[in-house]
C-alpha cells in the first residue's frame, strides 16, 4: 500500500465504484489499532529487535536497560506492554525476567496491514 492508495480519489466516478472486497470490521480495527499502538513507540520497537537479535532469541531485562538508556522499571513497563500485545513471552528465573519473541507475532501484523 502506498500513500497514493490512502488519498481520496480525484476521479468523480471512483466514489461510486462497488467494493471489491470486505472492509475491516470495527472489532478487527479496534484490535489492530491496539496492537499497532503497542508497536508505535521507538523504545518498544528497539526492545523487540534487541530481544529477537539476542543469543537464542531470549533476553533478560537486565541486558536491555543499558542499551536503551532507561531504568529497569521503565524497560519492564515497555516489555509488559509488548507481552500484553502478544509480541513477547515472559518467564521468570530467580529475580530476573526473560523475554522471547512470540513466533509469527509480527507476521500476523504484517498480514493484517496488507489486507487493509
Amino acid at each position: 500500500m502506498t500513500l497514493t492508495d490512502l488519498l481520496p480519489a480525484t476521479d468523480v466516478t471512483a466514489c461510486c465504484e462497488p467494493l471489491t472486497r470486505e472492509s475491516i470490521s470495527a472489532e478487527n480495527a479496534g484490535a489492530l489499532a491496539s496492537t499497532l499502538k503497542a508497536l508505535a513507540d521507538p523504545t518498544r520497537l528497539r526492545l523487540l529487535s534487541m530481544v529477537a537479535a539476542h543469543v537464542d532469541g531470549e533476553a533478560c531485562v537486565c541486558d536491555l536497560t543499558e542499551p536503551v538508556g532507561l531504568s529497569q522499571p521503565t524497560v519492564s513497563h515497555h516489555l509488559k506492554i509488548l507481552v500484553e500485545a502478544g509480541f513477547l513471552t515472559r518467564s521468570k528465573r530467580g529475580l530476573w525476567a526473560y523475554y522471547r519473541l512470540v513466533p509469527g507475532a509480527l507476521d500476523s501484523v504484517s498480514r493484517l496491514l496488507v489486507t487493509i
